[in-house]
């Protein structure tokens, strides 16, 4: 795609799929737009390039499983959006890819039981959130 072509809808609002790229010309996001706001899957990507994000979009909102990855492409955390918040199961990794730590969202929120691991992915607490 031409990284010029910027469509637009008769209100000058931001309509279609878009690319933005970095100064060092690599892609920075990718997505739609519907009406000005992002609607669909959209991807993020680190300076280096590799993937930093990528999940749906809803109205502009995050909605849906969304993954999260460190620079060197290793997996930072996974979880779902409802109307752009966390909510539900979400876990987080080490840079190693080990397990750091666990829970549900509810709005944002932490709630109930999130357990921690160190560094080598043994058990080192359980927290209680209400």
């Amino acid at each position: 795609m031409n990284k010029n072509i910027k469509p637009r809808n008769e209100k000058g609002q931001r309509h279609g799929y878009w690319e933005f790229y970095r100064s060092n010309g690599k892609l920075n996001y990718k997505g739609y737009y519907i009406n000005g706001k992002e609607d669909g899957l959209w991807e993020s990507y680190h300076y280096n390039g590799n993937l930093f994000s990528k999940g749906k979009y809803i109205n502009g909102n995050q909605d849906g499983y969304w993954e999260y990855y460190y620079d060197n492409g290793q997996l930072y955390s996974k979880g779902n959006y409802i109307n752009g918040n966390k909510d539900g199961y979400w876990e987080y990794y080490n840079t190693n890819g080990k397990l750091f730590y666990k829970g549900n969202y509810i709005n944002s929120n932490r709630d109930g039981y999130w357990v921690i691991y160190d560094y080598n992915g043994n058990l080192t607490s359980k927290e209680y959130y209400i």
